[in-house]
């Protein structure tokens, strides 16, 4: 019986980013150079898969430095951390290495600017998220509110309108941030923001990539894993993009086939923290079942990289 025909719309750029490649050359780094175990404190990136593979390597996952032990060496997430997380690890003696992603660490520089400059600051972001929870963090409490939502950004009453700055996690949805943005200037017109956009330019650059193949596809797949934020925000942007039948798929083992019947043009991306194994992953999984044409949409061209640590550096 010949396969049903299906013809793939490959979103490009997808996957990683660099700030994802250069905290897992840390770990892998770090394991070469002095052994397992090597502890990291979070998920060096969203991924289950990348985690594991890690684990395997001899990387040891935890939440706090309390589980790390005496003159255990440590690093810490791409999504960066509290200050006081570095101070505890100076304080008990630990070797630890920073891998947060230089794009949030210039979210913290900002933020430390506003605050020297004496502004509140609003960190337009999502509660509870290692990196909203890094940024409150590197300032004293209270010093920082919280906005997710235009609505809330109509509610806020800051103490002194007049002196206010924003910033934002660097994985969001453009558009979502925008209106918050817009609401946020249209209240309080001296508000000072960012230099540069604070979203970083992988999160932008895959969203515009759903963007321009989302109204062409009977349904789309976001390969990542369910706490990555940006994979989280792709599938929101395809569904307003025109693709009503957008669903997170973490591996090929969880393709919802039913979600599938009666599509004939799919389209496919990654969010910046799954590697594109996963998505080979998928593919091959779809080419068992039909038979697969595929065309790229390329919306640009992705050159970024960025420095290891000077201590990790050949």
């Amino acid at each position: 019986m010949s396969k049903p025909s299906l013809d793939i719309l490959l979103a490009s750029p997808r996957g990683f980013c660099a700030g994802v490649d250069r905290a897992i050359q840390i770990v892998e780094r770090c394991l070469e150079s002095y052994g397992s175990p090597i502890y990291v404190r979070h998920e060096i990136v969203h991924n289950r898969f990348v985690v594991e593979r890690l684990e395997r390597k001899g990387a040891v996952f935890v939440e706090e430095l309390d589980e790390v032990p005496e003159g255990g060496r440590v690093i810490f997430s791409a999504h960066g951390v509290p200050k006081a997380v570095p101070d505890e690890a100076k304080r008990r003696e630990l070797f630890y290495i920073d891998a947060t992603c230089p794009l949030v660490s210039k979210v913290h520089v900002e933020a430390e600017r506003h605050f020297r400059d004496g502004y509140h600051i609003i960190l337009i972001g999502h509660a509870g998220h290692p990196e909203v929870v890094g940024t409150l963090g590197q300032l004293p409490e209270g010093a920082i509110s919280l906005v997710e939502t235009v609505e809330e950004a109509e509610r806020f009453q800051p103490a002194d309108p007049k002196n206010l700055a924003y910033i934002t996690q660097t994985t969001l949805s453009v558009d979502d941030t925008a209106g918050i943005v817009a609401a946020l200037k249209r209240r309080f017109p001296e508000i000072c923001g960012p230099h540069k956009e604070d979203i970083c330019y992988a999160t932008t650059n895959r969203q515009q990539a759903v963007k321009a193949i989302a109204a062409d596809c009977d349904a789309l797949m976001v390969i990542g894993s369910p706490n990555s934020s940006n994979s989280m925000r792709l599938v929101e942007v395809a569904c307003r993009a025109g693709c009503g039948n957008s669903m997170l798929v973490p591996r090929a083992e969880d393709i919802d086939w039913e979600r599938l019947a009666g599509v004939r043009r799919l389209g496919i991306t990654a969010g910046a923290s799954a590697p594109e194994v996963l998505v080979v992953e998928v593919m091959d999984a779809l080419r068992d079942r039909y038979d697969v044409t595929v065309a790229e949409t390329v919306v640009t061209t992705e050159e970024v990289t960025f420095k290891l640590p000077r201590v990790l550096q050949a």
